[in-house]
């Protein structure tokens, strides 16, 4: 049986031979190869796998419909929403992700963005860097502000915990389940939670419900001392409505670290030149920690698959 890993982990080579030694001592092959998003060049790495491991790389159906031998896809992120899921279905391919490894990496540069968009950081570096003050650029503070979450699994709880423990009052979209409401969290439909909010922050995976869920009308039943931060996927947020609102100052701000495609962007995206608008190259899922976190669980799924009992399963 042959594992074939198609773009780096994010680890040290010792690290991974670490994981990978195990396998091969029980016969099993292993390749390892740099990320390239050329199909044909995929194909021509993976047509002998019967294991795949992928991050965020887009795997298309014809890759993984060139792959005779494919059994699994263990994908290590946590959205699928780049891999044919349809393509691995209709052949039984079983896929697993890498769900909880980067919960506590996203939720803190979330806290980040927020801080820095009520801090007015960009602008305050700016002017002290030409010589300035803070004269016109007095921020607030996050305690005593309303965030509202459109998604609360694993990385939306634990931002509800963090904006908490600030002294920030948490709501959260009720449209994409029936959670209940707790202590924590309570749930509004989108009009109203969006009216209430002073940071509405996005934690929801791309689905049929929540694709262009951020858009001109959505965006326009906020505040406009109001912030955006998108930390979720890209299409969640239609980008030109959100850049509209921030030019226009219908929006306050925004922290945006996921985008339509994935960086480098093109230079003329409407969101790199928005007005108050902090962006960064998907950023947020990486740091060491969260990469030493992700090779454990890419690597116990594979123990797991092979022992015959699938964990984090999406197909």
């Amino acid at each position: 049986m042959k594992i074939v890993l198609l773009e780096s982990l994010g680890i040290s080579q010792e690290l991974l031979d670490s994981y990978v030694k195990p396998l091969k001592e029980k016969g099993y092959e292993f390749a390892a190869y740099e990320r390239n998003d050329d199909p044909a060049v995929q194909i021509e790495e993976a047509k002998d796998a019967d294991i795949l491991i992928i991050a965020n790389m887009p795997l298309k159906a014809e890759v993984i419909n060139a792959c005779p031998n494919l059994k699994y896809i263990d994908v290590a992120f946590t959205g699928v929403d780049h891999v044919a899921l349809d393509a691995a279905k209709a052949k039984g391919i079983k896929v697993s992700n890498a769900s909880g490894y980067s919960t506590v990496a996203v939720a803190e540069l979330t806290i980040a963005m927020m801080l820095d968009l009520l801090r007015r950081v960009p602008q305050v570096d700016a002017a002290c860097r030409a010589g300035g003050t803070k004269a016109g650029l007095v921020g607030n503070e996050l305690e005593g502000k309303t965030v509202a979450l459109v998604g609360t699994g694993h990385i939306g709880h634990r931002v509800a915990e963090l904006v908490h423990a600030f002294g920030a009052k948490v709501i959260a979209y009720n449209g994409f389940s029936h959670k209940a409401d707790t202590e924590l969290i309570k749930y509004l439909p989108m009009k109203e939670m969006m009216e209430q909010a002073d940071i509405v922050s996005l934690h929801c995976p791309v689905t049929d419900k929540s694709k262009g869920l951020i858009n001109k009308e959505t965006l326009s039943y906020m505040k406009p001392t109001a912030f955006l931060i998108n930390e979720a996927r890209g299409p969640v947020v239609v980008s030109q409505d959100l850049a509209d609102a921030l030019n226009s100052g219908k929006i306050a701000g925004a922290g945006i670290d996921v985008f339509e495609n994935e960086p480098p962007l093109d230079t003329n995206h409407p969101l790199l030149h928005a007005k108050n608008t902090i962006v960064t190259p998907h950023v947020a899922f990486a740091t060491a920690e969260s990469m030493a976190k992700r090779a454990v669980i890419v690597f116990d799924n594979i123990d797991a698959y092979l022992a015959g009992n699938q964990k984090n399963v999406i197909l």
